[in-house]
C-alpha cells in the first residue's frame, strides 16, 4: 500500500505552532487517555494480526547482493526493522554510516553497543554507489551514534552527503536521520551545510521515559537541534518520529508533537515500538490501527506539513513519499 494512502496531507505547513504546556488538551479537545496500559505477563504473546508482515519476497535478493557487495551496513538489518521485506523488495534501504556499534545503550533499540570501529574513509564513495546501483531517487541516510569522535562523527556525515549529492542525478535528495552529537552546534552545522534535502532527528518517546528509553540522550537537546537546522537553513524541511507503546499517555504524546511544531518541525512519523529481543524494553501496549488514525488526526491540527501515523510507520518509511507530499503542499501555498 503507497503511503499516500495511509496518511492525509493537512493544511498548510505554515500554520503557528500552539503552545505545548498547559494547552494542548483545549485546543485540541481531546480529554485524556492512556496509551499505557500495565505490562502484559505474556511475554511470548502472539503478536495483533495488523501487526504481521509477508514473508520474503524473491525481489529482496538484488539489494541484498548490492549491500553486501559493497559491504555496507543498513539499519533495516541492525534494528530488526519489520518493514524490511517490502522495502528491500522495492530496491530500497537505509544506509548507516560510521560503523555498526553505538556508543548509548537506548533499551528500545537493537544495534550493537560496545567498542565502536574506526570510521571508513572510503565509506562515503560506496554510498553513492549504492544509491546508484540501487537507482534510488530519494537516499536515507542514518549512523550510529558516536560520542567518541570529538564532531560526533558530521565531518564524515557530510562527506557522505557530498558524495551521493556529486554521484547521482541532480533530481536525487538526500535525507539525514542523524543522531544529536550531543548538542554540539558546530557539528549540527557541518552536517546542514553539506546540503541535504530533509533533515530528520526522532524524539523517539515523551521526556518522562527518556531515562530508560534514551539513555544519555536529553529531550531538549533534540528540540535544540531541531530548531538550529530551521535557524541555520529556513528552508530545509526538518522531521522527527516518536514510538507509541512504550507507556506514553496521550496528554504526554500531544505535548511532545506541540514542541516539535514550535521549533518548526514540518514532518511526523508515529509508529508502534517492537521488541527487537527479549532484552530490549518491552512493549506495554500494542495500539491498533484506528487509534493511530485518531491520533494522527488530533496532531495534524498542530499545523505540521506532513503527519505519518501508523503501526509499521517508521522514520524513513516511504521517506521519498512523505517528502514528495510536502513538497506539494508548500507549492499548492505559493
Amino acid at each position: 500500500m503507497s503511503l499516500l494512502e495511509v496518511i492525509d496531507a493537512p493544511g498548510p505547513c505554515a500554520a503557528k505552532p500552539q503552545a505545548s504546556r498547559g494547552s494542548v488538551l483545549n485546543i485540541l479537545e481531546a480529554p485524556e487517555r492512556p496509551l499505557a496500559v500495565s505490562r502484559e505477563t505474556d511475554r511470548k504473546r502472539r503478536l495483533p494480526k495488523w501487526l504481521r508482515r509477508p514473508l520474503p519476497a524473491a525481489g529482496m535478493a538484488f539489494t541484498d547482493e548490492v549491500i553486501r557487495d559493497l559491504d555496507l551496513v543498513t539499519v533495516c538489518e541492525s534494528a530488526k526493522c519489520p518493514n524490511r521485506t517490502e522495502c528491500w523488495s522495492h530496491k530500497t534501504a537505509t544506509l548507516m554510516i560510521a560503523g555498526n556499534v553505538c556508543t548509548r545503550p537506548c533499551g528500545f533499540c537493537s544495534v550493537p553497543k560496545g567498542k565502536t570501529e574506526q570510521l571508513q574513509l572510503d565509506e562515503p564513495d560506496r554510498v553513492a554507489e549504492a544509491a546508484k546501483r540501487l537507482g534510488l531517487e530519494h537516499v536515507v541516510l542514518t549512523s550510529v551514534t558516536r560520542d567518541d569522535l570529538p564532531d560526533g562523527g558530521a565531518a564524515h556525515w557530510a562527506a557522505c552527503v557530498r558524495a551521493v549529492k556529486e554521484a547521482c542525478d541532480d533530481h536525487v535528495t538526500v535525507e539525514v536521520l542523524t543522531p544529536d552529537f550531543r548538542g554540539n552546534v558546530r557539528a549540527i552545522d557541518v552536517v546542514i551545510d553539506s546540503g541535504p534535502d530533509v533533515f530528520n532527528h526522532n524524539t523517539e518517546t515523551v521526556p518522562r521515559l527518556y531515562h530508560r528509553v534514551r539513555r544519555n540522550a536529553d529531550y531538549q537537546r533534540t528540540l535544540d537541534l531541531l530548531a538550529r537546522v530551521k535557524e541555520r537553513a529556513p528552508g530545509m524541511p526538518t522531521k522527527s518520529g516518536v514510538m507509541l507503546g512504550l507507556g506514553e499517555t496521550r496528554e504526554e504524546l500531544l505535548d511532545v508533537c506541540a514542541d516539535l511544531r514550535s521549533v518548526g518541525c514540518e514532518m511526523l512519523t508515529l509508529g508502534q515500538y517492537l521488541q527487537p529481543t527479549g532484552e530490549h524494553l518491552p512493549v506495554e501496549r500494542y495500539v491498533p490501527p484506528e487509534e493511530f488514525d485518531e491520533v494522527g488526526d488530533l496532531v495534524r491540527e498542530l499545523g505540521f506539513g506532513l503527519v505519518a501515523s501508523g503501526p509499521f510507520v517508521r522514520s524513513s518509511y516511504h521517506a521519498g513519499e512523505m517528502k514528495d507530499v510536502l513538497n506539494a503542499n508548500r507549492s499548492s501555498l505559493g
